[in-house]
């Protein structure tokens, strides 16, 4: 939650990293539009934000669930459930966070966008479990 906090503030914002992102684009692929890589730029930041709550969600999944005797505790969608429920609400104090921090704006987009990460990543451990049959 640190971590994500701390990206909320005035270095993590677009105007900062554009200026690492924007000269590494431009150097990798000199022909390519500004436009266009603005427009990576854009999809790169907004792949951070389902990624790192994706992450969040299964730390936060882990810290929920309870263990059982063999290890490997079942399935439960109710624990999905409240990690999932946690991020959507954690999301939401961040872009709230943000619109006090010059050069940020909370965007509830971005609440949807970080919620779908945790999704993702809880959809991707279930599929995991049931594949390998630990639920």
């Amino acid at each position: 939650m640190l971590v994500i906090f701390s990206a909320s503030s005035d270095t993590g914002s677009a105007q900062h990293t554009s200026r690492i992102f924007l000269p590494l684009m431009h150097w990798l692929f000199p022909h390519m539009a500004d436009v266009r890589i603005e427009f990576f730029h854009f999809l790169f930041r907004k792949c951070g934000h389902l990624t790192e709550f994706a992450v969040f969600g299964l730390l936060l999944w882990r810290a929920i669930r309870h263990a059982s005797a063999d290890g490997h505790p079942p399935w439960q969608w109710s624990q999905a459930g409240l990690a999932l429920l946690l991020v959507m609400i954690f999301a939401a104090s961040d872009e709230f966070h943000q619109t006090f921090v010059p050069g940020r704006t909370g965007q509830v987009s971005d609440v949807f966008i970080d919620t779908s990460g945790a999704v993702v990543g809880l959809g991707l451990l279930w599929l995991g479990g049931k594949l390998l049959k630990r639920w």
